[in-house]
């Protein structure tokens, strides 16, 4: 290989290196700070932005909100969180992985599509438990206002997306790999 080549070569290894170290970072982050979030914000925000959240209107929500609500409304919320968390620690593993200089192996594969998979059953229960929460919400209304909401919308279509599409990558890097190696044993 010309010299200008291999330390094209090597500028991309210490890119792809660099990067991943930043988004191993930000996965450390966002596996704290998403749950925390998610909790805070179920103990402050207005009972007119918790109903637009689970595709309520705006005057859906009638009574005060008891703590009960409150609470069981943020650990309905935690189930898809949980899930999203899970595929960030695979997403981190992965990344770790590629700052180590090991992006071809079949752990970051198995790691992607850890990650894709439970990104997608993070958008599949978020959708049901946005559908509980609309209840939750809506449980201390009168008598013919309670609501039952559901709803899918661009969010969740496109996480599907970028889930498939992960998984997608991964797979074909699996691929790549395992002919690579086919290649390796005919020389």
């Amino acid at each position: 290989m010309p010299p200008v080549r291999a330390s094209a070569a090597a500028d991309a290894t210490r890119r792809i290196q660099r990067t991943s170290r930043v988004l191993a970072a930000v996965c450390l982050v966002l596996i704290w700070g998403l749950p925390a979030t998610v909790l805070l914000y179920w103990w402050l925000a207005e009972p007119v932005e918790l109903a637009r959240q689970v595709n309520l209107s705006a005057d859906a929500v009638m009574a005060p909100l008891m703590p009960w609500q409150r609470a069981l409304g943020g650990m309905l919320t935690l189930l898809p969180v949980a899930l999203l968390v899970s595929g960030l620690v695979q997403a981190r593993r992965c990344f770790r992985l590629f700052a180590a200089g090991r992006v071809f192996v079949a752990e970051s594969t198995g790691y992607l599509r850890r990650f894709a998979g439970r990104v997608a059953a993070s958008v599949a229960v978020g959708m049901l438990s946005s559908t509980v929460l609309s209840v939750v919400l809506t449980v201390n209304n009168p008598p013919g206002m309670r609501q039952l909401a559901i709803g899918v919308g661009s969010n969740e279509v496109f996480m599907l997306l970028f889930a498939g599409m992960v998984w997608l990558m991964a797979a074909v890097i699996g691929q790549g790999r395992s002919l690579a190696e086919e290649n390796e044993s005919f020389v």
